[in-house]
């Protein structure tokens, strides 16, 4: 099953659920490959103990815009049984530089093909935009899992996301399905942040995670530690919610 990791707002903890959601998954005993298609490349320090790949090491770029193998660029992470395709700033010309290219959409989807029967979850850490790279991991995935900060501004750009969503099911990829909105960085303290998850279960009431991903000093520290928050910290109550939210993706799919 190929998830992506999807919402075209930055700062939603899309990263950070991409990371601890696939590492959950991977200590329980699956195998799991982390693909780092966002250009900011934080899910790949993210993963590595704070070191990032040595300059011209091969990566998800040379993947979409050379033709690398997944196999021959994918890399161990901290997390046993969790491999990654590393990320850098290479990937930052490649939805302009796919315009150009036959089947442009269907370039990651044939890539991950090879590798795809060695994991039973691969997840897509996507851009915090819409752009080519975006559409082409809508392509290649089964599954959506939607991050939404607990803010007002968070909920601007979900419904025009979710009709993109269905745009893309209805022309591109009939098999994509929304696995779970999850709503992150919760403060129990503040009114707003219960209203907006209140909102957005009434618009999306079967499509919303029932686990929700409280505020937590450790979510912010574990990345520069080069760790996901469950290995990090693994009884705050982020990571908690974490491997609540791993259970609840793999009840879904």
């Amino acid at each position: 099953m190929i998830y992506a990791v999807v919402n075209q707002k930055g700062g939603v903890g899309k990263t950070t659920s991409a990371i601890n959601i696939a590492a959950c998954l991977a200590e329980a005993g699956n195998r799991v490959l982390l693909v780092d298609a966002d250009p900011q490349a934080n899910a790949t320090s993210g993963v590595l103990k704070g070191e990032r790949p040595r300059p011209g090491t091969p990566g998800m770029a040379d993947v979409l815009l050379d033709g690398a193998s997944v196999a021959d660029v994918r890399i161990p992470t901290v997390v046993p049984g969790m491999d990654l395709v590393p990320s850098s700033a290479d990937l930052a010309g490649a939805a302009v530089e796919l315009v150009d290219r036959e089947n442009r959409d269907g370039v990651m989807a044939k890539a991950l093909a090879p590798v795809a029967a060695e994991y039973p979850y691969i997840f897509i850490d996507c851009p915090p935009s819409l752009d080519l790279v975006t559409v082409n991991a809508l392509l290649a995935a089964d599954r959506l899992i939607v991050p939404v900060q607990c803010e007002y501004y968070a909920l601007e750009g979900l419904s025009r996301l979710m009709e993109t969503i269905g745009e893309v099911r209805a022309r591109l990829n009939p098999r994509l399905r929304v696995s779970g909105i999850l709503m992150t960085m919760h403060d129990p303290r503040t009114r707003l942040s219960g209203e907006v998850i209140a909102e957005v279960r009434r618009h999306f009431p079967s499509q919303v995670f029932d686990t929700v991903v409280p505020r937590n000093v450790r979510v912010t520290e574990s990345p520069s530690f080069g760790e996901p928050v469950i290995r990090y910290d693994p009884h705050c109550a982020a990571a908690d919610a974490y491997f609540e939210v791993a259970k609840e993706v793999a009840s879904r799919g």
